[in-house]
């Protein structure tokens, strides 16, 4: 069992920055694939990132790529989630999820876990 709570949102204006992280609780956290997906007001929640459990392996979704970046730190049990360059059209809850079998993936039907989310707000 995996436990997962989401920190490090707020309310930022557009073109600022802001890092999500995500603390996992669990023995096993090291050995998950972790992702962050987001859901904004009216809309399905989509992927935004993913990391394999060595960090090695990393995909993002295309509006993210070059203003986004995950990483995790085994030894806190924490992946983040730095955000920059930020767009209004990136409000929207963030998630945090985990993955008991390490392969990476964009489909939140694959991952096991989930955080309870955290907003993020980008003003124009």
């Amino acid at each position: 069992q995996v436990h997962l709570v989401e920190s490090g949102g707020g309310l930022v204006q557009a073109g600022g920055s802001l890092r999500l992280s995500c603390a996992a609780s669990g023995r096993t956290f090291s050995s998950y694939v972790m992702g962050w997906f987001r859901q904004a007001p009216g809309k399905e929640r989509e992927f935004v990132s993913a990391t394999s459990w060595s960090g090695g392996i990393t995909h993002y979704a295309v509006s993210v790529k070059g203003r986004f970046t995950i990483s995790r730190d085994s030894a806190k049990n924490t992946v983040y989630l730095q955000m920059n360059s930020l767009k209004p059209e990136d409000t929207a809850v963030y998630y945090c999820a985990a993955r008991k079998e390490d392969i990476v993936s964009s489909s939140q039907t694959q991952y096991d876990y989930w955080g309870q989310g955290t907003q993020v707000t980008v003003s124009s």
